[in-house]
C-alpha cells in the first residue's frame, strides 16, 4: 500500500500558517533537531553547516518513516531558529556578528530519538558534515505565545516585529524568552519580497 501523505504544517495551521494580524497562541511540545551556534548568519560558517546537517537529517528520518509497515509520507518541516543576544541593541543596530542562535527543524510524532540517531549516522556515511556532531533531539515547549506572519525580506521585518510587541503589550503580557522565526519559503528561489516568515514571541500572561 503507498504510505499515507500527511503535511504537518497544514495539520498544525494555527501555528505554522498565521494570518498576516497578530495573535495569541499556545505552543505545546513538540520535538526538533536542533543545533545551536553564534554569528552572522549571512557570513558564518557555522550556520550554514547548521543548516546543511539538519536538512540531510531531516530528509534521511523522512524516508525511514516512510518505508516503515504504517508508512507515513510527511512533507520535512520548515527551517526555524531561536534568537537571542547578551547585547539587546544588537539587534537593534543590526550587528548580526553579536548573534546567538539555534538553528532546528520539526520532527512529528512517527520520528524517535532512536531514528534521529541512526538518520545522523547514515547522514555521516554519505558526506561530511561537520556539524552533525553538535544536533541533539529535543522537546521544546514554547506555551503562550504572540506570533504574526511576516512577507517580505529578512532584512525589512523590523516593523512586523515592533507591531508584534506593541500587540503584546496591549495584551497585558510580557514578551519572555527567545525570538522565534519559521522561515516557510526558500530565498534562494523566491524573490525577497515574497518570502514568508512566522514571527513569533513567547509570552507571560497577566
Amino acid at each position: 500500500m503507498p504510505a499515507t501523505k500527511i503535511d504537518f504544517k497544514r495539520e498544525l495551521g494555527d501555528l505554522y500558517l498565521p494570518g498576516r494580524t497578530p495573535s495569541l497562541v499556545d505552543v505545546p511540545e513538540m520535538s526538533f533537531v536542533m543545533i545551536d551556534g553564534h554569528g552572522d548568519p549571512n557570513t558564518a560558517t557555522a550556520y550554514r553547516e547548521a543548516i546543511e546537517a539538519l536538512y540531510a537529517v531531516a530528509y534521511t528520518v523522512k524516508f525511514a518513516v516512510k518505508h516503515m509497515p504504517s508508512g507515513i509520507d510527511f512533507a520535512v518541516m520548515p527551517l526555524e531558529g531561536l534568537w537571542w543576544s547578551s547585547d539587546p541593541t544588537a539587534f537593534i543596530t543590526g550587528d548580526k556578528s553579536e548573534w546567538s542562535w539555534t538553528a532546528m527543524i520539526m520532527q512529528p510524532e512517527p520520528v524517535t530519538e532512536e531514528l534521529v540517531r541512526e538518520a545522523r549516522r547514515e547522514a555521516a556515511a554519505k558526506r561530511s558534515l561537520p556539524a552533525l556532531e553538535l544536533m541533539r533531539y529535543e522537546h521544546f515547549a514554547e506555551g503562550a505565545a504572540a506570533q504574526v506572519m511576516y512577507v517580505g525580506a529578512y532584512r525589512d521585518e523590523g516593523p512586523t516585529i515592533a507591531a508584534l510587541h506593541a500587540f503584546i503589550a496591549e495584551q497585558g503580557c510580557t514578551a519572555v524568552g527567545r525570538h522565534h522565526e519559521i522561515y516557510l519559503g526558500d530565498p534562494r528561489r523566491s524573490k525577497p519580497e515574497k518570502l514568508r516568515t512566522v514571527i513569533r514571541q513567547p509570552v507571560a500572561t497577566p
